[in-house]
């Protein structure tokens, strides 16, 4: 890799289909460290249930932005690319190779289209008068007026989920002049989007398996810790796919099988949600298939990129 060129890798895709893995391997055969991408991973004590890398795939190579906050922390857009930024121009003067790994599209996206978010505190008053209003009127009628007032955000969050459509339509009620259109910067980096995708039922099976493993490994002692840890089932950490159907549980409102379903269902939403953000028909991202044979070509496709004697490539 030409010290000269600051080359940076994402490896995209739905949950479950073998991101981690990937990188794992492109991270040991080009010098390289993973800049997590995953907006679960970055809670301390979340470890089962949002797929962070095992102890043994830590030890082989480093890991960057995992464990950030504890569950009952705010944490942010903004905070992200602030310090994901950071991290990979302190990875560049190592001369190691930046690796960014995840399913979500804000991080991804915000990293490497140089997005510039504002800082928004979080305003009590409107998110209030929002809460009510989606009681009483329902949340739809609030995902039209972010419609309206911010259609691309409108365009890239799930509108079923009540807490991003409030806190989208709390931020573009603050700032907006700057609702309709993304402020960005050019990245001085030379990008590589690597994209895994299987079929889509193959995938669903793998995420009933991977939820039998988890459940195997401990995630109900999990969740029984952070509750008994005082961590309320209201937080947005707690909002993570399987951790409020496991503690509704726990206060045996519903089985452990009945938990699954949920969680297989709720799977299934978030792959249909991250192929909005990663399309098969972008042309900025190269597709592989997580078999032995797509990693090869991932790496040769690795290799090539990070010989081309180019100093930026531009993402539009």
């Amino acid at each position: 890799m030409s010290p000269a060129i600051r080359h940076l890798i994402a490896i995209v895709g739905p949950t479950g289909v073998g991101k981690t893995e990937l990188a794992i391997d492109l991270a040991l055969r080009f010098n390289g460290a993973i800049v997590n991408a995953d907006s679960r991973q970055i809670y301390r004590g979340m470890d089962i249930g949002t797929a962070k890398p095992t102890p043994a795939q830590l030890e082989k190579v480093p890991h960057h932005l995992f464990n950030l906050v504890n569950p009952d922390e705010g944490y942010n857009l903004s905070l992200y690319l602030d310090a994901a930024r950071s991290t990979i121009q302190s990875l560049h003067e190592q001369s190691l190779l930046p690796i960014v790994v995840g399913g979500t599209g804000q991080y991804v996206w915000g990293l490497l289209e140089g997005w510039q978010v504002p800082q928004a505190p979080p305003d009590p008053k409107i998110r209030h008068e929002l809460t009510q209003r989606a009681k009483t009127g329902g949340l739809s009628q609030l995902a039209m007026d972010l419609k309206r007032l911010d259609p691309n955000k409108a365009d890239s969050i799930d509108l079923l989920n009540p807490r991003r459509v409030i806190r989208a339509l709390e931020i573009a009620i603050q700032f907006p002049s700057r609702s309709n259109s993304t402020q960005r910067f050019t990245p001085e980096y030379c990008i590589t989007i690597l994209g895994l995708s299987v079929e889509r039922e193959e995938l669903y099976e793998r995420l009933d398996r991977r939820t039998q493993r988890m459940i195997a490994s401990g995630w109900v002692a999990e969740v029984t810790a952070l509750v008994a840890a005082g961590y309320s089932t209201d937080l947005p950490s707690m909002s993570s796919i399987g951790y409020r159907e496991i503690a509704l549980h726990l206060s045996e409102e519903i089985s452990l099988n009945e938990a699954v379903d949920k969680i297989t269902h709720r799977n299934k939403r978030l792959v249909r949600s991250q192929s909005n953000w990663f399309k098969p028909s972008d042309p900025r991202i190269q597709w592989f298939n997580p078999s032995p044979s797509g990693h090869f070509s991932a790496v040769s496709a690795v290799s090539q990129a990070t010989t081309l004697q180019q100093s930026s490539q531009t993402l539009t």
